[in-house]
């Protein structure tokens, strides 16, 4: 009855849905995975936004790599801006997705170390080659609020993403490049600047991280699973159905042989 289970095409048939099923259930857990890690960064955020405001000094020291459970903290950093060392990074978008660059400025703390503000986004100039026009820094004894990030990195030497670029244009926000181009002993990592505000808005400073939305990681890992459980139901309509036809056929086939003659006449 079911023997035509064993013709090529049905083993072939069979073959690839038994290799889809464990791969569609670990694309599945793939994006629940992923949906795990989008909410417990997003609860990070959220309770590093929250949390109260930390001295610099106390979760950075010079050389030191910011670890995640730090990312957005809020932190306050006291000194003067070092204006003669500042520096803009191409390539980068304000909240509307406009073309622009961030302004870094070092801030030497009382101590003497110093640590890399982002005072925030600028319009590029349109010779890319100049350097654009940045709102000057306040001058004098500031206190700095903003939030802790960790240094931008290519995986290599931080150092090589000058070859080629204009005179105090970067690419990335590191503080171990900055350290070389400044000769200052700098804080790992930077800070974020969100006060006090730029007079006139400018530099736009950066916005807060999203920590509301989720994503569709979790929809997408229940449609995997959803596509896993309809394999077998699939190959199951397709055998009932195969069999149906081949039963009709050969019903068909019985009902349509020659008739038998009839018998002579005494």
């Amino acid at each position: 009855m079911y023997r035509f289970l064993l013709s090529r095409q049905w083993v072939i048939l069979t073959l690839v849905a038994l290799a889809l099923v464990p791969t569609m259930i670990e694309l599945g857990f793939w994006q629940f995975h992923r949906h795990e890690r989008r909410v417990a960064q997003n609860a990070l955020i959220a309770d590093n936004l929250q949390a109260k405001p930390r001295p610099v000094e106390e979760l950075t020291s010079p050389g030191h790599t910011v670890p995640r459970a730090d990312y957005w903290r809020t932190v306050t950093a006291t000194g003067t801006f070092d204006t003669a060392h500042e520096v803009v990074v191409r390539r980068r978008t304000n909240a509307d997705d406009q073309q622009g660059v961030m302004v870094l400025t070092p801030l030497v703390l009382k101590d003497g170390r110093a640590v890399v503000v982002n005072r925030g986004w600028v319009p590029a100039s349109p010779d890319q080659k100049a350097y654009p026009e940045v709102p000057p820094a306040p001058k004098g004894q500031v206190t700095v609020t903003g939030r802790l990030k960790a240094d931008e990195t290519t995986g290599a030497s931080g150092i090589k993403d000058l070859r080629g670029l204009p005179d105090r244009q970067v690419m990335l926000i590191n503080s171990a490049q900055q350290a070389e181009l400044t000769g200052l002993t700098v804080l790992g990592g930077y800070v974020e600047q969100t006060a006090p505000e730029p007079p006139g808005g400018s530099p736009e400073t950066v916005p807060e991280p999203d920590h509301d939305s989720i994503g569709a990681h979790m929809a997408y890992a229940v449609q995997w699973w959803l596509f896993t459980a309809g394999v077998p139901v699939g190959w199951v309509i397709l055998v009932r159905r195969e069999k149906k036809d081949r039963e009709a056929a050969a019903r068909t086939e019985g009902g349509t042989g020659a008739p038998e003659p009839e018998p002579a006449a005494v």
